[in-house]
């Protein structure tokens, strides 16, 4: 479980559900729609990510990463999207979005995180995100000031000054996500949901992933399942609440 101890101590005094999070961050994603599926109220506190809104003193200070979202519950700060949903999940347990085999989902929530930075990200910059969030350089040496995280320092710097990613960055990418995609496809053969009958965080963690890659132009049709699968949420008030009402469509944003 993340929970850190911000600098910015103002949060500290926070009651009640608050999240800071971005209308098209596929982390921010997972958050709403599990708030949601809780029936949960909670204060809306927005990140412009093109407009470089998480890059700031104030923000570092909540969250070390500069990432959104983070979540604060009564004045505790949590971090790290995946952690977030699950402390949900445990703390407001009706209705469950807990698996039987809680060891199996708590996997493919370790596996979504796993990718995002060098499979997601990448594939997502390089598509049609790069030039929306392009830093100017006071941005760029903010950012630089106020991160910590070798990974997204590394990250980052592969698109700064007008850079952008390359083919290799770009077909390793594909390589992780053709084969997460390829083993998510035989995990919903003859099945409704990732872990079985049962509707789980699981399948929360994912469909962004699903949402944001298909906005880029991913190409799914290789993956009937996860196509089936992906259809599915259209019926669902949490992705309607949590991704559409937010980002409807990626390709546009």
């Amino acid at each position: 479980m993340a929970v850190i101890v911000p600098e910015n101590k103002s949060v500290e005094s926070l009651r009640g559900l608050h999240l800071y999070h971005g209308a098209i961050s596929n982390c921010s994603m997972r958050v709403r729609m599990v708030l949601c599926e809780k029936g949960l109220e909670w204060t809306s506190h927005h990140l412009d990510l093109k407009k470089k809104e998480n890059i700031s003193d104030d923000y570092f200070g909540i969250n070390p990463n500069g990432l959104v979202p983070t979540l604060v519950h009564d004045g505790v700060v949590h971090i790290e999207s995946n952690d977030i949903i699950d402390y949900i999940d445990q703390t407001f347990p009706q209705p469950s979005l807990r698996a039987e085999n809680d060891a199996q989902m708590q996997d493919w929530l370790r596996l979504a995180t796993s990718i995002h930075v060098p499979a997601v990200k990448p594939y997502v910059y390089a598509t049609i995100i790069q030039k929306k969030v392009q830093k100017t350089a006071e941005e760029e040496k903010k950012y630089q000031e106020l991160q910590q995280n070798k990974e997204l320092k590394e990250f980052h710097s592969k698109h700064a000054g007008g850079k952008t990613f390359g083919e290799e960055d770009v077909s390793r990418a594909k390589e992780i996500l053709e084969d997460c995609f390829s083993r998510l496809n035989n995990a919903l053969e003859g099945r409704d949901w990732i872990m079985g009958d049962q509707y789980t965080l699981a399948d929360i963690s994912w469909i962004p992933l699903h949402f944001v890659l298909y906005g880029c132009g991913y190409p799914f049709e290789k993956y009937p399942n996860v196509v089936r699968w992906a259809k599915a949420f259209e019926k669902k008030e949490s992705f309607q609440q949590g991704i559409i009402k937010w980002c409807a469509d990626f390709s546009k944003v």
